[in-house]
């Protein structure tokens, strides 16, 4: 298994454009709420849960335990903000079908369109998921290490993907480096 360092500098390979990143903030959690919200329905209550078991849930204690292998602190993180938007999606859920339709695709559509922009028009790089599917996991952590390195969380590690990859740009004519194993 890779490590989180390794995981970051795969995923920071395909963005290294800030604003690429900046769409990113907005798209990847309209995605994660969005798999929140569409998944929350079939919901089953059980008398030894506190809180009904949907498919989101079960995805919630499935990458869980990925993400705190990878890192305590961040996985730690990473699990409350999941369970977040499985408490968002649940109440979504809740709501009438249509509410609950209507919200979960319309922040899936979006989330994909800001993704899409960022990639296409600053960027110009195809998204990691393209070439590596864990990419779609790896998105979410990304982001919140992102939000993290921006308040000065971890320089070291900040520095090991940035020493692998490159810092992160503006000019979309400035080549990617290449990544290197």
């Amino acid at each position: 298994m890779r490590t989180l360092t390794e995981q970051l500098t795969q995923y920071a390979a395909y963005h290294r454009d800030r604003r690429n990143i900046a769409t990113h903030f907005v798209g990847i959690p309209m995605i994660v709420l969005a798999v929140a919200v569409l998944l929350s329905r079939p919901a089953l209550a059980f008398a030894a849960l506190p809180f009904p078991l949907s498919p989101a849930c079960v995805l919630v204690v499935v990458m869980a335990p990925y993400y705190l292998v990878l890192d305590v602190p961040l996985g730690i993180m990473m699990a409350a903000a999941l369970a977040l938007c499985v408490a968002a999606g649940q109440w979504l859920a809740a709501q009438s079908t249509l509410t609950w339709l209507v919200s979960g695709v319309g922040l899936f559509v979006v989330g994909w369109v800001f993704q899409f922009v960022g990639h296409v028009v600053y960027e110009h790089r195809k998204p990691a998921f393209v070439d590596d599917l864990t990419g779609l996991v790896i998105g979410p952590l990304f982001v919140l290490a992102e939000a993290l390195f921006g308040l000065g969380w971890r320089p070291a590690l900040r520095k090991a993907v940035e020493a692998r990859v490159g810092a992160t740009r503006i000019n979309p004519a400035a080549p990617v480096p290449a990544q290197r194993r």
